[in-house]
């Protein structure tokens, strides 16, 4: 009878320890998470692309008419190049991403992955600020 609290107490702790949040679920969710903000810009990049095309292809037409306008010109290149930008910077992000983590520990590969979130998440919203600039910008040509 004696042993019967310590039996308890054990077996309690157990049961807390295996009700408690998997640091591996928890890790597997965040990458999922990652990736899905990857995936969602991902299929934008020949759209980033197009419009660099587009932009490259009126500042062009424009240096060659006889009074050409050199804000517009201007501002044509500056979008030309948030585009390009854009674009490089998930290509940045893709190569510095590790899939491989099986030399972290859950807490490293936590942090890690919290911070891929912060970069994916920039490099989410630099392509979807660039598209909107970039399409306000030609379509006022």
């Amino acid at each position: 009878m004696k042993r019967l609290p310590s039996f308890l107490i054990i077996i309690t702790a157990l049961f807390l320890n295996a009700c408690g949040p998997n640091p591996s679920s928890e890790n597997q969710k965040l990458r999922d998470d990652v990736i899905a903000v990857h995936d969602e810009v991902m299929p934008l990049m020949g759209k980033l692309k197009s419009l660099e095309k587009a932009a490259n292809e009126k500042v062009k037409e424009l240096e060659s008419s006889p009074e050409p306008d050199s804000l517009q010109i201007e501002e044509l290149k500056a979008v030309a190049l948030e585009l390009s930008q854009a674009y490089e910077g998930m290509f940045v992000w893709m190569r510095q991403y590790k899939v491989d983590d099986e030399d972290m520990s859950p807490e490293e590969l936590k942090t890690y992955l919290q911070g891929q979130m912060d970069q994916v998440n920039q490099v989410n919203e630099d392509i979807k600020n660039a598209l909107d600039r970039a399409s306000k910008v030609l379509e006022g040509q």
